[in-house]
C-alpha cells in the first residue's frame, strides 16, 4: 500500500511539473520577472547606469548587473514599473501563466505603497534624494500610474484579472490622486491655468528638477493630465472646471501656424506650417511667456540663446494641445456639458 501511494505521489508530481512546463510563456514577460526588484518596482537603469533593455539577451554578465541593482533604483520615470505591470497583466491574460500575474500584483503593491498621503507619487521610491522625491507629472509618471489604478477600479484593459481585493484600494488611490491634481493646478490671480512638471512633496508648490528644467508651467505633462481628467466618467464640478480652465489656457497661448523641427545634424527651430499649432515646453509661472533652461541653471527667454547642446537636445516646442482643442475637448463637452 505504501509503495502504491508513493508511486501515485510521484506520478501526480510528474504530471504537475509536466503541466507547468507546458504553460505558454512570453519571452519579454520572462525577462521582466528577472528585472523586478525586491520591493516590487522596476528600474529604468541598472546599478552601472546601463538602460534596461528587454531586447537584450540575459547573458551571465547582464544577470550579474541585474542582481547588483538595489531597490533604490525602483522608479516610475520613463514608464518604468507602469510599463511592466501593464505588460505582465496582458501576458497573463494571454498565457494564463500565474507567475506573470503574481509579479504584476507585486508591482501594484509597490505602486500603492509609493503614493503620498496628499495623493501624489514621487519619481522614485524609496529613493528620496534630489528631485526624485518630488510629486512628478514629468514624462507622465503619475498619470501612467493613475491610468493603471483607474483600469483596476473600472475593470478595464485586462485588469479585471487582478485580485478583487485591489479594487477598493485602487478606487481610494485614484480619488486621492485626482484631489492632488486639482490642488496642484497653478493659479494666477485666482484663475486656474495648467500644471508644473513636478512639485515639492510637502508644500505642493512647483519645483525644479534638472538644471534645464525650471519650476514652470509644463505643457506636455498638462496635456496628459487633461486627457486623464477627461477620461473620468461622471466628473465632478471641480474636475469640469479644471478641464475647462486648462483648455482655455492652451487655446489662449497657442502658436498657430508653426511646428517644431529637431533633426540630427540640424539646428532645432520652429518652422511655418499652417496645419499645426505649437506651444513652448515651459512657460513662466506668472507671465505665461516661454522660458528655456540651460545646463548651467540659467533661464533664457529665447531658444536661440541656449547652448547648442541643449537647444538641439530637448523638445522645446510641441503640438501637445492641438488634438485636445480641435477634437478631444469638443467631444468631451458633448458628453459632459459646460
Amino acid at each position: 500500500m505504501i509503495r502504491i501511494r508513493t508511486l501515485l505521489t510521484i506520478a501526480c508530481s510528474s504530471l504537475l511539473i509536466s503541466c507547468y512546463a507546458q504553460l505558454p510563456t512570453d519571452s519579454t514577460a520572462e525577462k521582466m520577472l528577472v528585472y523586478q526588484l525586491g520591493n516590487g518596482g522596476w528600474p529604468k537603469q541598472l546599478e552601472d547606469k546601463s538602460v534596461v533593455n528587454y531586447g537584450a539577451s540575459l547573458t551571465p554578465e547582464l544577470l550579474a548587473k541585474i542582481k547588483a541593482t538595489k531597490d533604490l533604483h525602483a522608479t516610475f520615470d520613463n514608464k518604468a514599473t507602469s510599463r511592466e505591470v501593464v505588460y505582465l497583466v496582458k501576458a497573463y491574460k494571454k498565457t494564463q501563466n500565474k507567475a506573470y500575474l503574481t509579479a504584476a500584483e507585486k508591482g501594484l503593491d509597490y505602486i500603492l505603497a509609493a503614493q503620498y498621503a496628499n495623493g501624489g507619487w514621487p519619481q522614485y521610491y524609496p529613493d528620496q534624494s534630489s528631485y526624485r522625491s518630488e510629486i512628478t507629472y514629468n514624462d507622465d509618471a503619475m498619470i501612467n500610474v493613475l491610468d493603471i489604478l483607474q483600469d483596476i477600479a473600472t475593470k478595464k484593459n485586462d485588469f479585471e484579472v487582478v485580485n478583487p481585493e485591489y479594487t477598493k484600494k485602487a478606487e481610494k488611490a485614484v480619488a486621492k490622486g485626482i484631489d492632488c491634481i486639482l490642488k496642484t493646478q497653478v493659479k494666477q490671480k485666482g484663475e486656474l491655468t495648467i500644471w508644473a512638471a513636478q512639485y515639492d512633496k510637502d508644500s505642493m508648490l512647483p519645483a525644479k528638477a534638472r538644471a534645464f528644467e525650471p519650476a514652470s508651467l509644463a505643457t506636455g505633462e498638462s496635456a496628459g493630465i487633461v486627457r486623464f481628467l477627461m477620461g473620468i466618467k461622471n466628473p465632478s464640478a471641480d474636475v469640469k472646471k479644471s478641464v475647462a480652465a486648462a483648455v482655455k489656457w492652451f487655446d489662449t497661448y497657442k502658436i498657430s501656424g508653426f511646428r517644431f523641427v529637431r533633426e540630427k545634424g540640424k539646428t532645432a527651430s520652429l518652422i511655418a506650417d499652417n496645419t499645426s499649432m505649437a506651444w513652448a515646453r515651459f512657460y513662466d509661472l506668472e507671465k505665461n511667456v516661454p522660458i528655456f533652461g540651460d545646463r548651467d541653471n540659467s533661464i533664457k527667454s529665447k531658444l536661440e540663446e541656449l547652448s547648442a547642446e541643449r537647444r538641439n537636445g530637448y523638445a522645446w516646442y510641441g503640438n501637445w494641445g492641438q488634438k485636445i482643442i480641435e477634437k478631444e475637448y469638443p467631444k468631451w463637452l458633448t458628453i459632459n456639458g459646460k
